[in-house]
């Protein structure tokens, strides 16, 4: 597969949006209400607020993420000084154990790279198990003392990744973000 990553277009905007919440709702578990499926619908917005990377497999969109650069984004979440932070990673579910989601977040983690950050953190629930595994494989850990419940019935788990070259860093943000 020949993915290509690259930022959203304006014309994107709606399918992009349709996918995150196609694969948000394939989920088992997860409490999908239509405030949320609307948030993450609404890539137009990200898009005009922060980064919002696509993964494109011969001219069809793959899968989606958003990109926040540091706590100065209004999509930052329990952002320290010096993190960047992905959201809404999200890949079509027909395109799913393909490497999107690898090529996304190694997308992000060389991003973050680029800017001189020194981790990437973020927040998944406890049902994006396949997540999980890839944030593992990339060097993310877990960070329970950051985890957050912004909703009675959603829990978010916290992860982060150092990354190398910087204050505290020391794991690889190169390549295919797999160690």
């Amino acid at each position: 597969m020949a993915l290509e990553i690259r930022p959203v277009r304006p014309a994107e905007h709606a399918a992009a949006g349709a996918l995150v919440v196609a694969a948000y709702r394939a989920l088992d578990g997860l409490p999908l209400d239509d405030g949320y499926a609307a948030e993450l619908a609404d890539v137009g917005r990200r898009a005009a607020q922060t980064e919002v990377l696509v993964a494109v497999d011969g001219g069809r969109l793959a899968g989606c993420v958003t990109f926040v650069a540091d706590a100065s984004s209004p999509w930052a979440e329990d952002l320290e000084p010096g993190e960047a932070s992905i959201r809404m990673l999200a890949v079509d579910p027909a395109a799913q154990g393909r490497g999107v989601g690898r090529a996304l977040l190694s997308a992000c983690l060389a991003r973050a790279t680029v800017l001189g950050r020194a981790a990437v953190f973020l927040h998944s629930t406890p049902w994006m198990t396949a997540a999980h595994r890839l944030y593992r494989d990339a060097g993310f850990v877990r960070v329970p003392d950051r985890d957050w419940q912004p909703h009675p019935d959603v829990p978010l788990l916290a992860f982060r990744l150092p990354l190398a070259g910087t204050p505290g860093g020391g794991v690889a943000a190169e390549g295919s973000g797999e160690r």
